[in-house]
Order: C-alpha cells, then sequence, then structure tokens
C-alpha cells in the first residue's frame, strides 16, 4: 500500500505561509463584516458556524471577474473541479464528486442549490450575476439535505429585494471576445409591505480554443443568458412569503479534445453544452406562536439540455484510408423535471424543550425527478432512449441543547424512502427500491467568548442505481449505496477585537461501497474502439485532512485572506490502495487587497493545488500548479471600474484527461493522454454603475 504524504515536509510550506503573516502590526485595524450561513435549518454566523464552510461574497466574485461558480472554487480548501465540458460543471469535496456523465443517470455526490432550487445534476446553471453569497459545506449533510449531498453541497444565494430602492448596471470586456452586459432593479413595489427585485445578465465569449480545420476560435463558445426574479410578500407581521423564479438559457459551445491535448482543435462537427432552465419556487416563514415557526417551499425546475461533441477529433480525409479513420457523433438530449415539497417546524423563542434548554427542528420532505434522454449516435441503428424517474420521502429532526454556559449537545437524523424505477430501449426495466438513514452527533464548546470548539460524528449517503450501457454484463448493470461516516473536529477563533478571523477544521472519513466511474474498452470491426462508461462500488476508501481559513483586516488599508486545504484520499485494499481520483494532497489560497487611496483598491491572489489522478480506472495525473489573479478597482461616486486578471503568468493546466483509449488512427489507435486545458490567461475591466 502506498505511504501517505498528507503530512510530508513538503505540505507544510502552505501551512507556514498561512499562518506567518499572524505577526504583523494590526494597529487601527477595522472589524470584519459579519457573514451569515444560511445553509443550514437556522441562519448562523460564520464565526459560530460548526460545518467545515467557505463563503464567497459579492466582492470576491467582482474581484475577479466570475460569471460562473468553476471560477471561485480553487479558493476554498479541498474542492476540486472537472471539465470534459464547456464549464468545469461537475465538482468533487474531499476527492468525492462525479466528473461525466453519459448514457447512465448519477446522483449527485455534491448538491448545488439556487435561492432553495435544486440543481444538482445541472451544475452549468451556477452563474453568478446578482448573487449575494456562495456558501461551500464540506463534508455529508445528511440531515438537511439528504441523498443529494454525500460530500456536501454548494449553496448560491441571490441578491434580496429591500425596502430601499436600488440597482445596478453592469458593463464587462475581455479577451477573447468576452462581452456581458446586467442590470438588476429591486426595492418596494408595496412600502413595507411587497418587495421586488429582477435582474438580466448576458454573457458572451469567444472561448480559448481555435478550431483549424474550421478557421474558427468560437466552436468552444460561451452564451448565457440568465434572468432572476423575487417577489417578497409580508403578508402580515408573523408570515412572510417568498416567490423566486430562474430563467437560464445556456448555449455553449464544446469543442475541447485534440490529439495533441493542446488548445486547438481539427473537428469538422463541433459540438454543444446547452442548457435551458425555468424554475419557480414558493416559499413562506410563519411565525405560528412564541412556540413554533414554520417553514415551508415548493419548487419546480425544467431544464432541456443538450451535450455533444465530435468523437473522432477530426475532419473527413484527414486520415488515408489503409489507417482505419472512422467518422462518429454523439449527442445527449435529456429532459429534467424536478418537483419537492418540504415543510418544517422550528421552535421558537418559548418553544425550546427539555427545561427550555433545546431548540428543535422536524421536517418532511418530498420529491419527485424525471430525467428522460435521447442519444444519437453514428454507431447505433436507431436513437437510444430512456428514463429516470426517483421518487423520495424523507423525515428529520434535530436537537440542538444547551447544556451549561460554555457546552452545547447536537443530534440529528433523517430517514429517505428511495423509490427509482429504470427503462429504456434496450428493454432494460430495473426498479430500486430502499429506505437510507443519515444523521450527526455533534458538541460544541466555548473555551471563551471568541473560540468555539466543536466535533461531530455524521453519516451520509447516496442512493445505488443502474448503469444504462448496453455492452455491460448483468453484474455490471447496477451498482450499491454508498454510506460515508465522517469525524471532524475543529475550532473557530475571532481575535484581536474582531479583526481577525481564523477556521481550521481536521477531518477523518471512511467510505462505504463507494461508487467510482468505471469504463471499458470494445474492439469494433473498422480496428477503432467504443469507449463504454459505467458506474461501479469498490469497496471502501479513507479520505481524512485538514482545512483552514484565515481573514485578517490587518489596519485600515491592508486586509489578508488564505485558505489550505490538505486530504489523503485512497482506497483500502482496492486498486493497490492508490489515490482516488481528483483529490489533490494540497490545495491553497493566499491573497491581499491594500486600498492605495480611499477610491483605489488593489488586490493579488496566489492559489494552487497537487497533482491528481483524473480518473480511478487509469493512472494519468493532472500536473501541480498555481496561478496568479490580480484585480484593480476605482470607485467614484456610485460608479466602480475594475480591471481584472486571472492566470496572469499564463499557467498551463489540465482540468479534465483520459489514458485509458486510443483515439488516433494516425499511430494505430494506441492507448495514450489526451486532456483538457484550463483556463489561459484571461482579463478583462468591468464597469458597473449602482443606482
Amino acid at each position: 500500500m502506498k505511504s501517505s504524504k498528507l503530512f510530508s515536509i513538503n505540505n507544510f510550506a502552505p501551512i507556514s505561509i498561512l499562518f506567518a503573516v499572524v505577526g504583523t502590526n494590526s494597529l487601527q485595524a477595522e472589524q470584519l463584516d459579519t457573514i451569515n450561513i444560511t445553509a443550514d435549518f437556522r441562519p448562523t454566523s460564520i464565526e459560530n458556524s460548526t460545518a467545515s464552510v467557505s463563503v464567497i461574497t459579492d466582492e470576491e466574485v467582482e474581484k475577479v471577474g466570475a460569471d460562473h461558480v468553476e471560477t471561485l472554487l480553487n479558493s476554498t480548501p479541498n474542492v476540486n473541479t472537472a471539465g470534459g465540458s464547456s464549464r468545469n460543471r461537475y465538482f468533487q469535496i474531499r476527492g468525492i464528486g462525479e466528473r461525466s456523465q453519459f448514457e447512465t443517470p448519477i446522483n449527485p455526490s455534491v448538491g448545488l442549490f439556487v435561492d432553495g432550487i435544486d440543481l444538482s445534476r445541472s451544475g452549468g446553471g451556477a452563474t453568478l450575476f446578482d448573487v449575494e453569497q456562495v456558501e461551500v459545506v464540506r463534508g455529508p449533510q445528511g440531515t438537511r439535505y439528504g441523498a443529494n449531498a454525500l460530500a456536501g453541497i454548494i449553496n448560491i444565494k441571490s441578491t434580496e429585494p429591500t425596502n430601499r430602492a436600488k440597482g445596478k448596471v453592469e458593463v464587462g470586456l475581455g479577451n477573447f471576445g468576452q462581452k456581458s452586459l446586467g442590470v438588476a432593479a429591486g426595492g418596494p413595489l408595496i412600502k413595507n409591505k411587497l418587495l421586488g427585485r429582477f435582474s438580466l445578465h448576458s454573457n458572451r465569449a469567444d472561448g480559448y480554443i481555435s478550431n483549424t480545420f474550421l478557421n474558427r476560435d468560437d466552436t468552444n463558445n460561451i452564451d448565457e443568458l440568465t434572468a432572476r426574479g423575487h417577489l417578497k410578500w409580508f403578508a402580515n407581521d408573523d408570515l412572510t412569503v417568498n416567490l423566486r423564479y430562474l430563467h437560464l438559457d445556456i448555449d455553449n459551445g464544446y469543442d475541447a479534445f485534440n490529439f495533441d491535448s493542446d488548445r486547438t482543435t481539427q473537428s469538422d462537427e463541433p459540438g454543444k453544452d446547452a442548457q435551458k432552465t425555468n424554475a419557480l419556487s414558493l416559499s413562506s416563514t410563519w411565525r405560528a406562536s412564541d412556540k413554533v415557526n414554520v417553514e415551508s417551499s415548493v419548487s419546480f425546475s425544467d431544464s432541456d439540455l443538450e451535450y455533444s461533441f465530435d468523437e473522432d477529433w477530426s475532419f473527413e480525409g484527414e486520415f488515408s484510408e489503409d489507417l482505419f479513420p472512422y467518422k462518429s457523433f454523439d449527442q445527449y438530449l435529456r429532459n429534467r423535471k424536478n418537483t419537492s415539497f418540504e415543510t418544517r417546524f422550528l421552535s421558537g423563542e418559548d418553544g425550546k424543550i427539555f427545561g427550555g434548554k433545546t431548540d428543535w427542528v422536524t421536517g418532511l420532505y418530498y420529491s419527485d425527478k424525471s430525467e428522460d434522454l435521447t442519444r444519437r449516435y453514428t454507431f447505433l441503428d436507431n436513437d437510444f432512449e430512456s428514463t429516470f424517474d426517483t421518487k423520495t420521502i424523507a423525515l428529520y429532526g434535530q436537537l440542538d441543547t444547551q447544556i451549561n454556559d460554555k457546552t452545547k449537545l447536537i443530534t440529528g437524523a433523517r430517514v429517505e424512502q428511495w423509490d427509482a424505477d429504470y427503462t429504456d430501449s434496450n428493454n432494460s426495466n430495473i426498479s430500486v427500491d430502499e429506505t437510507l438513514y443519515g444523521g450527526k452527533l455533534g458538541i460544541e464548546y466555548k473555551l471563551r467568548d471568541n473560540h468555539l470548539t466543536h466535533a461531530t460524528l455524521s453519516r451520509g449517503y447516496k442512493a445505488g442505481g443502474v448503469n444504462a450501457a448496453g455492452e455491460l454484463t448483468d453484474d455490471e448493470v447496477g451498482f450499491d449505496t454508498e454510506y460515508l461516516w465522517n469525524f471532524e473536529v475543529g475550532v473557530n477563533s475571532l481575535l484581536m477585537d474582531g479583526k481577525l478571523n481564523t477556521r481550521v477544521s481536521a477531518f477523518y472519513a471512511r467510505r462505504e461501497d463507494q461508487q467510482i466511474s468505471d469504463s471499458k474498452v470494445i474492439p469494433r470491426e473498422d480496428g477503432s474502439t467504443s469507449f463504454v462508461g459505467f458506474i461501479s462500488n469498490e469497496g471502501k476508501g479513507i479520505n481524512y485532512g485538514l482545512e483552514a481559513e484565515l481573514n485578517w483586516q490587518v489596519n485600515d488599508k491592508l486586509q489578508l485572506n488564505s485558505s489550505l486545504g490538505l486530504l489523503e484520499a485512497r482506497f483500502d485494499n482496492r486498486l493497490d490502495g492508490r489515490d482516488q481520483a481528483h483529490a489533490p494532497s494540497y490545495q491553497f489560497s493566499l491573497g491581499a487587497d491594500y486600498k492605495i487611496t480611499p477610491r483605489l483598491t488593489a488586490g493579488i491572489a496566489i492559489q494552487g493545488k497537487d497533482s491528481f489522478f483524473f480518473s480511478d480506472r487509469h493512472n494519468e495525473k493532472a500536473e501541480s500548479y498555481e496561478v496568479v489573479n490580480a484585480n484593480l478597482s476605482y470607485k467614484r461616486k456610485n460608479v466602480t471600474t475594475t480591471l481584472w486578471g486571472r492566470n496572469l503568468f499564463d499557467e498551463d493546466y489540465d482540468v479534465r484527461g483520459f489514458g485509458s483509449f486510443g483515439n488516433n488512427p494516425g499511430n494505430g489507435y494506441i492507448t495514450e493522454r489526451y486532456t483538457q486545458k484550463g483556463e489561459p490567461r484571461v482579463f478583462g475591466i468591468n464597469v458597473k454603475v449602482d443606482f
């Protein structure tokens, strides 16, 4: 078995950098802004949250010119992303998460929620205009979110309407043909009674791929339209109702792979990575009495998605016939519908039980999800079609017991009935019916008013499912439920009169019947091969590590932000005990913002991560890398102009890779390494007018 490298000498370098700044003079510093976490049952400040959580504010989004959540996640510990699409829209937390999807329906390991709407299977929809903050919660969230959150969740919260009329217009320009325009406006429709906010944002770019055969530089383009609407009605002093609407029209190109693994392609049929979503949610908060609050929500989303690509990565006539070239186009058309209902009861000020020491929550959740797939593929005689329907009903509860002034005990549990039905045009008809259990047991202890220590034992789960490929054997068609036991300890500290915030967590997790992406290669009669991906169970896995974040207002001009993730994620007695895929052993971010004048602010950040395996089925790896981002912002009255740049030194790195098949007729289809490149040097200017 491979020896652990998590705590090697080399990995202490980022730790020393992270905490070396603690010796700097902090006189005349302002306090840090208070940040509240909304992803749990009750909103809580980040200093009092016992979860390992990162929060990215709207200011951070503006600094780096981010238009999608993929751009932000390098700044969060132990969070990775995977390409193989126009966006890095597959997420991994602590080495756990999907990296692609083809025929097989997936149950996500990382939940994605936008204003309470579940978009966990559609990460392309994580756009960021008029977003207040992004919360990344690491570790299983079995009590609150159930089967959608084995590894954690990403929670996106849009800007709320207020009783004061305000809005903004933002224009952006950048290299690679990037152009964006957004407008947001909100305020009282009826003073103190009905508030509203609406935003519309268009973002376009050519992408950084050049198709030399078609003589085009836009075959991997970005074309995204996002509209958000929010009405907040104060029905009376005790009842508040929220109506939210989300519209996404994403028509991105997909043309990223070639035989040389660079940023040029020779495809004659570029693909698409498109998504059209309409989603609606209605939620209410009712103060039924001094003892009980009731929160209810119902949501519906309807998404049409296309994922398609030129499978041969070449053009007709590029290779002579004696090399047995092939021509193939693969297209996946999906329709996803998701209906959910949830109601929960929470203790009010006078509703605590057990002698007034215990807050409580109990709730009921129901969802009905469907996914219809049509696959149009060159080598199929007829279109492949499948339907995957899942129905879930869950009952959950949590008790927060204040044992004494310093100690709180947290107990939570969730039981979930999972029913799934799968049918396809290959005459498969499979049903899955199982009861799933999750929960947590935690304790908080306040060393002092500004030091909170915590320890949690939690259990998360992800339901089993069905593989869709007709070439699979009977043993390969189904896969089992995965469970995750996670033990975590941490300490949150607020120091220097509120100027320094540090959060450190250490965790140890065991995965049981872990679901991994598997594949096999099937030869065709013409000498080429068919690549068939599927999901299988690979015994047990061990994931452990450390996560630390530091935010320091050094003085009235300088603010420092840093994060560090250390991770050991390996298989236990399977695959020779090697590392799990997309699980870099370290990840760090070091940033500083400096007010040159009251109007002019400069910022710089260095982000890096270790090498990692692309897949669990081969040994090709992404190399370690570091990137430098910077920004310069000037604000005069209500106009803010921001110059931003990412990957300023044009570091070359990969976001997706394959190494278990050959696709090049020119070398006899030998098995070799193919990768998709990450973002090169990009820069631009954004001008925002607040009103």
